[in-house]
């Protein structure tokens, strides 16, 4: 542990501050870095890392300490550039710095801190603009122009085919200009390319400097020419010996400084390029061979046969040369050539000393001297001094090489008149120039033999004038004089006196001829000059005044003169101490003309060599009284004078003017010890007297005086700094004030010098005058003053925010009371009009053309906001109270009150500051918040009960209110880290805000009804702030508001409406959470319990958090990447509670077009059509106007309506549901015909016929439904412990439905079985997905029990318009039997009642009411079998009308599953658990179920029996074994079931004791007493057939109604224990039968359950020679059907059997193959078995008789042989006419006529009848191509039903014409059994039986 005295520390670190920030903003960026990968933005990913590396560098340096200051300051200058750039692009806030530091924003004005967030935002360093930003806003010169510098290193020279040392000279040429404006930078290089000082290798480079913004901007040229040493022909070796060595120019290569100046700007470093060398074709053109190169003159000069040339790289430096050594040592190490311009450059410093004189040879004429060829002339060129003396290395071909004493020209070969344009530098030294002389002789370079160099002539030119001036800048023609070789030039002076050029003979004309040179007058030679020097003057006035000593009288007249001297020429002359006497007159012109010229920017450094001149040479003590006569003088005049210059131009020199004044006055009164004080005091309040007069003229009308006041004004505040030597603080101000206020107000002069009295005013509060607390005042009234009248006017706002900031700058460090008062009572009304006006301004301006006008910029609004917000943060309690107290009149508070707390609104909306400014729009919530609570008061005090405002008090909640919502004050969204640094600096000013809400809420007593329901909305918004104080304090105010509303209308409807509807809008913009709805419950319900309206207070607070559940749960679907169904569903659930606890119509229609939207995105087209159907179903088919609405224009309801119907039928038909569609085509075709809109009427019912074509031709799929439960917390309020039923997708499975929800719901865990969860599961923070398919029950009974109603219609009712759904649970009663489970099998039978029917405006509805039966074991033996028989005729039919055609392997394998079922027993596990005598005995109530059950079974063995018959009609010969298996596998099924029913029977008859005597009961019921009955049977027509029935014939049947693979279970892969509907077949069929055959529901009407059969049709004879009546021959081809056979009543089950018997005659005669073994389709399909050829024609086709149409059974010897000739249908058998008349005739056969004319076409059972062959197309199909007649369709169509389900009023009438049958069509997907009457069964069954007569 610690000892007692140990003290803890707070450790500081002394590392830089920047260090500090870099390590915290690198840790803040890794976070968000690598969130940049998980996003994919992979291009912002690699730049931030590369920064952070580059920062991390940087930082390193810093650490390391060995960086100088500069480079310290460089790298922290690398570093906040990196910083701001990195913050902007990772979205973080702007850091404002200072000096590269972060400011605290404490310690500066608002202004201050706003310019520091410009200029960080700019990426400018503050440092750098800071000095020169006061500047640059008045328009002083400032900036210095950043001069350019370019490096140019020459790499190599790889024009190696020359063989000779060459020079090299690079140059910057200008082609506009057609001037060279550098020095030459030259190379010497040896034969083999490299350079001839060794030393220079690698060091070949060059810095032209001083290239200014106007040179880069012009057309540069960077040219290289290259001069040879060695032969006079390169290629020649007879011309001249080979030691004689000439300069010959060889070639030019150029480049264009545009190609490359952006490349090179942008590099930092050296980039490199080629130059090719090209060489001329004429020497005579070699002068301007860069300029044909470049305009392309191609025919000129050639080009190299190679693309190398010169290799150079470039590199562009900034700064003046000082920072370019500092930044860039490396380059001055290697040695670099300083090239320099030729000229000065734009800044002339003042150390910068030149005396350059750069001479060209430009060209010359010579004579041919008697010679037969031109002369090759070269020039060579000395400097001389006076006494002759060749003066040393004063002549420079290029940088880079050292001095020469003499230079030798280059020779052009055989030119007499040579242009050379070369140009050569003289640097000579100053003393050595007056006398020295340059002398250039001529040669003529001989290649003969000796080649020898002849002298012939000889040109001069003195340096200097006699005046003293030097050469002047231009061409110069010199004579030349003739010589020869031996001349020696020893003395100089015969020459010197000679004249050099026409000028000079001009001057001297009488020479002497006799002298020793003689001038050529037909030679001359051209020379130019040009003068860079700082030493001397080619000016004859300048050089007067430098020497005015000489002639005094003379010195006005120079000074005159001097005016027209360009200011280079002047200023280049070092300001000497000679320049200024203490002559009176030469000092006050020619200090005005001197301190004006230094005001130009270009000699702006020579201001300290002025300063420095005052300060230690001046010398006149009694120049002060001339100059300030002299001023005063000129001011005096300035009224009357018309032409002003002079006037001008010394109130611009006014500051240096009083720089002499004080220093003569400082010297005056050292030498007197202070004399004459007051008299010069005196003298300088008079000059300002006369300052005042000249600026209260009034200048509207002179343009001069205008331009004087303007000089003077912006002189005015520099003379400041002089005074303050010589008068007091306060005498200064008091002069300044009062010349400021001299002015005339802003209303009596001119815009111009409105800008120039305010940019005087900025300069005089910059000023260090101004610092000075009682300076200022004195100065602070005069300068608001003048900034009130302006802002008032509305002018110059700029300037007047510069001013403001200032001012505001220097208070916030040094600020009194009572300045900060002065500033209130003038300012701060003004400071809100214009912020009012700037804000509307650019509100509206953005509103009309999109832009802000100049001064509307956000630049201005942020200067102006932030000068009122330092004026705020400086009010203290007292200054508010104060300004209170001046106010004269509640109505000046209320406009002062309402104009602050607008601006503060819009600060609030307008978002003046960034986003990223999160530091400026903190310290501006505070200064806000600070004054919020400072006028609190005031408007309490002011406007409260009598005196109460409205609008005041709605303005301060409205602030309040954006205040408390503002993004930057949401700390919740915060890092924790900046979260933490707001709460220590601020606190939560959210918080504050509130109480100081709900303090003023308080105050108003009475008056809240004023803001009931006004207020109830941004309250709301406060209240969903995540905060849970800000929610304490304000959620109570709403139970005041219920209260007060209560009161005084007795009831709270608007409270609760606006409630509702604002709850809406703002908890979809993100608003609101679980913790909110909880709290809002919570504190209501607690406050309203006091309450005497108690019960309607809770139903309401209960149903806005329930709505609230519904819409937080909404919005958390609608964000992320929530699946659609989701979205629907919560959807779903908001528009219902809308509707219905609600009734808010308009938020109603808005989420039904939401909703619509949604279904249409996941086209749920029928979902989507009933979504706008419910929007439809609200408007009437009025004229009523309506307004426009979401995207629907202003309208009649008509209208609307009219375009709704439209758009639902649409959907419908997508969605293909026309049977919903058609009653709105009704309804519109009704509209229509009423208004006889004869044209929309037609389209509308040619819509509803392609509908009706549409159901009897398109296939549709029948849907899946699953039941889905959602159990636990963790689902949304919308799902949570409830369960649903969904309508699946076309072709979705349950697995693949499963699936779906869980991708859904990835959290959530699936149950594996069907109970209902306990309430652990209900309670717990998981989510459980219970999940089965389930079996709809359709309400339309009607229509699916109508007999001919196409199965197609039949199929649409069900599974469209389903309110009930089923699943089953097998489980056993008591206890199980081991031997036979059957017995104790019982089923749990559950419905589902839906709160709306499937499918509707959702795809799954929540179930409403559940209901449960128990179904015994014998009804559910009953329910199994009924169901495999719907299958089995189902599939029969298919094959028999060719719908299933070529692979008959699904038949094979069903039948073979049904006949050769083994596991579990089969059909005798049945017999075993309810033909059992004990069962029998004990169950006496089961006796009707056991007989239906029996029934059941033999329907089967019947039904089989034809399945039979068709396959082997159609099964392939390969296939036969498998045949004949079934065949004797069904002979043993069909006698074990006789046996077992003969057993049965009999002890059910003695149960019933009825003796029915010794029956033997065949398949399908027939009964016969004897058994040698049943063999006569058999014998039939020569024949023997087999035994019927088969005991072993259902095992696959019975595998399904075993628990363990029950026809309960699910077919669909549910799991193992979840159990589906018995009824459907999809829960019935065999396991080989796979899943898209088990969905057939096409027979579905043709298979009534069994009812009891009369005793009286048991008995039945047959004819004599054994043959059954016609009758009986006509019932037989009824069992050839695919549905259950006959069982008319009125038929004896002797018929019946005999009719069997005969069905089945010729089985025995076929050859039976082996049996192929049973296997599930599904796992391993056979191979397709081809079908088996058929008759071609069978007997019975074409014959008129009742048989005629019927199929034949599929045996061949049946068809063949037992009808010789069918007896007609219209003599039925006399035997049983009472059978006959017994049936109703709507069921009777008719003949083929009736057959034709029969509004439904019997199912057609032949399997080669041509009338259905004829017709055959295959429709579209999913699985298989089924045979389909092309026919019109029904006349008459059966009506489609809207959702209620109502039934057709009237059958067709029987008898009446009928188009042709519909041809048979492909199956849907799936069945289901309806649940008919007794009545239905019967008409059913006959229909079905009279349909196969027919046939």
């Amino acid at each position: 542990s610690f000892p007692a005295n140990f003290k803890i520390s707070t450790v500081v670190p002394l590392e830089d501050p920047i260090v500090t920030e870099v390590t915290s903003t690198l840790q803040e960026w890794a976070l968000l870095w690598k969130q940049l990968y998980v996003k994919h933005k992979v291009d912002l990913f690699y730049k931030v890392r590369h920064v952070m590396m580059e920062l991390m560098d940087l930082r390193r340096q810093l650490l390391s300490g060995h960086l100088t200051q500069d480079q310290s300051r460089d790298v922290k200058r690398h570093i906040t550039v990196r910083l701001d750039w990195g913050n902007e692009h990772l979205g973080l806030d702007l850091v404002p710095r200072k000096e590269f530091e972060m400011v605290d924003e404490d310690q500066i004005s608002v202004s201050d801190l706003y310019k520091m967030h410009l200029s960080s935002r700019h990426s400018v360093q503050q440092s750098s603009t800071q000095a020169d930003s006061n500047r640059q806003r008045h328009g002083e010169p400032c900036r210095v122009p950043v001069p350019h510098h370019l490096l140019v290193n020459l790499k190599s020279f790889t024009y190696n085919s020359i063989g000779e040392d060459t020079d090299i000279f690079f140059s910057l040429y200008d082609l506009r200009e057609a001037r060279t404006i550098s020095e030459k930078f030259m190379v010497r290089l040896n034969k083999n390319g490299g350079p001839k000082n060794p030393e220079k290798v690698d060091r070949l480079c060059a810095l032209f400097t001083d290239l200014s913004n106007k040179d880069m901007k012009r057309d540069l040229y960077i040219v290289s020419q290259v001069i040879r040493t060695g032969r006079m022909l390169l290629n020649d070796s007879k011309k001249g010996p080979p030691h004689v060595q000439y300069r010959r120019p060889y070639g030019c290569a150029v480049l264009a400084m545009s190609d490359v100046l952006q490349t090179i700007s942008e590099l930092k470093e050296e980039k490199d390029f080629v130059l090719k060398v090209y060489t001329c074709n004429n020497e005579n053109e070699w002068y301007q061979i860069h300029e044909n190169i470049i305009r392309k003159s191609s025919t000129k000069y050639t080009a190299p046969s190679t693309s190398y040339g010169l290799i150079i790289s470039l590199q562009l430096l900034r700064g003046d040369m000082e920072q370019v050594r500092r930044e860039n040592p490396l380059i001055f190490s290697r040695g670099v050539a300083i090239t320099r311009k030729l000229g000065f450059p734009d800044v002339i410093m003042p150390g910068d000393i030149r005396n350059d004189l750069y001479l060209t040879l430009e060209r010359g004429d010579f004579e041919r001297g008697g010679k037969s060829v031109q002369k090759n002339i070269e020039v060579t060129i000395y400097v001389l001094y006076a006494d002759g003396e060749i003066l040393k290395d004063c002549i420079s071909l290029g940088s880079g090489e050292p001095n020469l004493p003499e230079h030798r020209s280059f020779v052009l070969y055989h030119n007499n008149s040579p242009r050379w344009s070369e140009v050569i530098k003289l640097p000579i030294p100053i003393d050595r120039f007056r006398g020295s002389h340059l002398r250039f002789e001529f040669r003529h370079c001989s290649t003969k033999d000796k080649g020898e160099k002849k002298l012939f002539g000889f040109a001069f030119s003195p340096l200097m004038r006699e005046d003293g001036t030097t050469l002047s800048d231009e061409s110069h023609e010199l004579y030349v004089y003739k010589c020869d070789e031996n001349t020696t030039f020893s003395n100089h002076a015969l020459y010197l006196g000679l004249p050099c050029c026409k000028e000079d003979f001009n001057s001297c004309p009488s020479i002497p001829s006799s002298l020793i040179f003689q001038r050529s007058t037909k030679e001359t030679f051209w020379i130019s000059t040009q003068l860079s020097s700082t030493k001397l003057t080619q000016n004859v006035d300048l050089l007067a005044l430098l020497k005015w000593k000489a002639h005094p009288d003379r010195v006005m007249d120079i000074l005159g003169r001097l005016r027209h001297v360009s200011g280079e020429e002047i200023v280049k002359v070092r300001l000497r101490q000679t320049v200024f006497s203490r002559s009176l007159k030469v000092l006050c012109v020619f200090q005005v003309f001197i301190i004006n010229l230094l005001r130009d920017s270009k000699y702006y450094h020579f201001r300290p060599v002025m300063d420095t001149y005052i300060q230690k040479h001046f010398a006149g003590a009694l120049a002060y009284k001339e100059l300030i006569r002299c001023l005063r003088w000129y001011m005096d005049r300035s009224a009357e004078v018309v032409r002003q210059d002079h006037i001008q131009e010394a109130m611009r020199a006014l500051e240096y003017l009083f720089k002499f004044i004080v220093q003569s006055r400082i010297l005056y009164s050292r030498a007197t010890c202070g004399m004459e004080e007051d008299q010069f005091r005196s003298s300088i309040q008079e000059l300002f007297q006369s300052i005042r007069f000249v600026l209260s003229l009034d200048s509207r009308n002179s343009e001069t005086l205008i331009f004087t006041q303007a000089a003077l004004l912006n002189s005015f505040p520099a003379i400041f700094d002089e005074l303050l030597q010589m008068f007091t603080v306060q005498e200064v101000a008091e002069f300044v004030r009062g010349t400021l206020g001299s002015m005339p107000s802003t209303v009596h002069i001119g815009q111009s010098m409105d800008v120039v009295k305010l940019q005087s005013i900025a300069r005089t509060v910059d000023s260090r005058l101004f610092s000075f607390p009682e300076s200022r005042r004195i100065l602070l009234p005069v300068v608001l003053h003048h900034i009130h009248l302006h802002l008032r006017q509305q002018k110059e706002l700029l300037i007047c925010s510069g001013i403001l900031s200032s001012i505001f700058s220097i208070i916030k460090t040094s600020s009194l009371v009572e300045e900060v008062e002065m500033m209130v009572e003038s300012l701060l009304d003004v400071l809100l009009q214009t912020l009012l006006s700037i804000m509307s301004k650019s509100q509206s301006q953005e509103a009309v053309r999109g832009q802000r006008c100049p001064q509307c910029t956000a630049e201005i609004t942020g200067e102006y906001v932030s000068c009122l917000l330092s004026l705020l943060r400086q009010m203290t309690d007292i200054h508010f109270q104060h300004l209170m107290e001046n106010f004269q009149s509640k109505e000046e508070v209320k406009e002062f009150l309402l104009k602050i707390l607008c601006v503060f609104r819009n600060l609030m909306k307008l978002g003046i500051f960034p986003r990223d400014w999160n530091v400026m729009r903190l310290l501006t919530s505070n200064i806000i918040l600070t004054t919020a609570q400072y006028l609190s008061p005031a408007l309490h005090k002011n406007f409260t009960e009598a005196d109460f405002d409205f609008k005041v008090w709605n303005s301060y909640f409205s602030l309040a209110v954006l205040y408390i919502n503002q993004p930057s004050l949401q700390l919740e969204n915060l890092s924790p880290a900046k979260r933490k640094k707001i709460l220590d600096k601020y606190g939560d000013m959210r918080v504050m805000m509130t109480y100081e809400l709900f303090s003023m809420w308080q105050n108003l007593g009475e008056n809240k009804i004023h803001f009931i329901p006004g207020m109830i909305g941004p309250f709301l918004g406060v209240t969903l702030v995540p905060q849970v104080e800000v929610r304490n304090i304000m959620i109570p105010i709403f139970h005041d508001m219920m209260d007060w509303e209560q009161r005084k209308n007795g009831n709270f409807k608007q409270v609760e409406a606006e409630l509702i509807d604002k709850l809406d809008s703002l908890v979809s913009e993100g608003k609101g959470d679980e913790n909110y709805r909880e709290l809002f419950g919570l504190l209501l319900l607690e406050k309203i319990e006091q309450e005497t309206w108690r019960e309607t207070g809770i139903s309401f607070v209960t149903s806005v958090t329930r709505l609230m559940e519904r819409l937080l749960d909404y919005r958390d679907c609608m964000k992320g990447d929530e699946t659609e169904n989701k979205k629907i569903g919560c959807t779903v659930n908001l528009l219902n509670f809308y509707k219905s606890e609600i009734n808010k119509e308009e938020m109603y229609i808005r989420y039904i077009h939401k909703l619509c939207d949604m279904h249409l995105q996941a086209e749920n087209y029928t979902e989507a059509a009933f979504t706008l159907l419910l929007y439809w179903e609200l408007l009437h088919w009025d004229e009523r106007p309506l307004k426009e609405f979401l995207h629907y224009p202003a309208q009649t309801e008509w209208h609307r309506k009219e375009g709704l119907c439209r758009k639902v039928i649409h959907y419908f038909n997508k969605g293909k549901c026309w049977e919903y569609g058609i009653p709105l085509c009704r309804e519109l075709a009704f509209q229509y015909e009423s208004l006889y809109d004869y044209q929309s009427l037609s389209w509308i019912r040619k819509m509803e016929a392609a509908y009706y074509d549409n159901i009897m031709e398109q296939q549709r799929l029948e849907p899946e439904f699953f039941r889905v439960g959602f159990y636990g917390r963790k689902f949304p309020f919308f799902l949570r412990n409830k369960e649903f039923v969904c309508r699946g997708h076309d072709y979705e499975r349950l697995e693949a439905f499963q699936q779906r929800m869980l991708g859904e719901f990835p959290q959530a865990i699936a149950m594996q079985h069907p109970n209902q969860p306990d309430e652990a599961i209900l309670q717990c923070d998981a989510q459980y997905l219970q999940i089965y398919a389930v079996t709809p029950v359709p309400d339309s009974v009607g229509v699916l029990s109508m007999d001919r109603v196409p199965d197609r219609i039949k199929s649409f009712y069900r599974v469209n318009n389903v309110r009930r759904f089923r699943y089953d649970r097998p489980f056993h009663k008591g206890p199980k039997d081991r031997e036979n489970e059957f017995k104790s099998l019982w089923i749990e039978r559950t419905t589902l009642i839906l709160s709306h029917p499937l499918p509707g405006i959702s795809r799954w509805f929540e179930v409403e009411k559940r209901e449960l039966v128990e179904v015994s074991p014998l009804e559910n033996a009953i329910s199994v079998v009924e169901n495999k028989n719907q299958e089995l005729r189902t599939l029969i039919s298919q094959y028999q009308h060719k719908q299933l055609h070529g692979n008959i392997n699904l038949l094979s394998m069903t039948l073979n599953g049904v006949i050769d079922a083994a596991v579990n027993g089969g059909i005798a596990r049945y017999q075993e658990a309810f033909f059992d005598k004990e069962y029998i005995t004990s169950h006496p109530e089961d006796t009707e179920k056991i007989t239906q059950l029996k029934d059941l079974m033999q329907e089967q063995v019947h039904i089989l029996g034809v399945g039979l018959a068709v396959h082997e009609k159609l099964v392939h010969p390969e296939m036969r074994p498998l045949h004949k298996k079934l065949i004797d596998q069904f002979q043993m099924m069909r006698s074990s079931l006789c046996h077992v029913i003969r057993n049965s029977s009999s002890s059910l008859s003695s149960h019933n004791s009825s003796e029915m005597g010794n029956l033997l009961i065949l398949a399908d019921g027939v009964v016969v007493e004897h058994p040698e009955d049943f063999y006569r049977m058999q014998v039939c027509n020569g024949h023997i057939r087999p035994p019927l029935l088969c005991v072993s014939c259902l095992n696959d049947l019975f595998l399904q109604a075993s628990p363990s693979s029950s026809s309960l279970s699910s077919t669909h892969s549910a799991p193992p224990q979840m159990i589906n509907s018995a009824p459907s077949t999809i829960r019935v069929g065999s396991p080989s039968l796979p899943d898209k055959y088990r969905h057939n529901r096409e027979m579905l009407m043709l298979l009534p359950p069994h009812r009891e059969r009369p005793s009286s049709a048991m008995y039945s004879n047959l004819s004599e020679n054994g043959q059954p009546p016609a009758f009986q021959r006509a019932l037989f081809h009824q069992v050839i059907g695919p549905c259950k056979p006959c069982s008319d009543p009125n038929l004896s089950v002797a018929e019946k059997g005999q009719l069997l018997s005969m069905h089945f005659d010729a089985f025995h005669h076929q050859d039976l193959p082996p049996a192929l073994p049973a296997r599930s389709l599904r796992k391993s399909p056979l191979h397709p078995i081809p079908a088996s050829p058929t008759s071609p024609q069978s007997i019975l086709d074409g014959s008129n008789s009742t048989l005629s149409g019927s199929a034949s059974s599929g045996v061949s010897s049946l068809s063949e042989s037992n009808f010789g000739g069918p007896p007609s249908s219209s003599d039925p058998p006399a035997s049983r006419t009472d059978t006959l008349e017994s049936v109703p005739s709507s069921q009777a056969w008719t003949t083929d006529q009736e057959d034709l004319d029969s509004p439904y076409q019997p199912v057609r059972y032949s399997v080669s009848e041509p009338e259905v062959l004829d017709g055959v197309k295959p429709p579209p199909s999913r699985s298989h191509s089924a045979p389909c007649s092309n026919r019109p369709p029904p006349a008459l169509p059966p009506k489609p039903y809207l959702r209620e389900g109502c039934i057709p009023e009237e059958e067709p009438l029987i008898g009446q014409p009928a188009p042709p049958p519909p041809a048979p069509r492909p199956m849907p997907r799936k069945i289901s059994q309806p649940i008919i009457t007794a009545t239905k069964e019967e008409q059913a069954k006959v229909a079905w039986e009279h349909g196969i007569g027919e046939e």
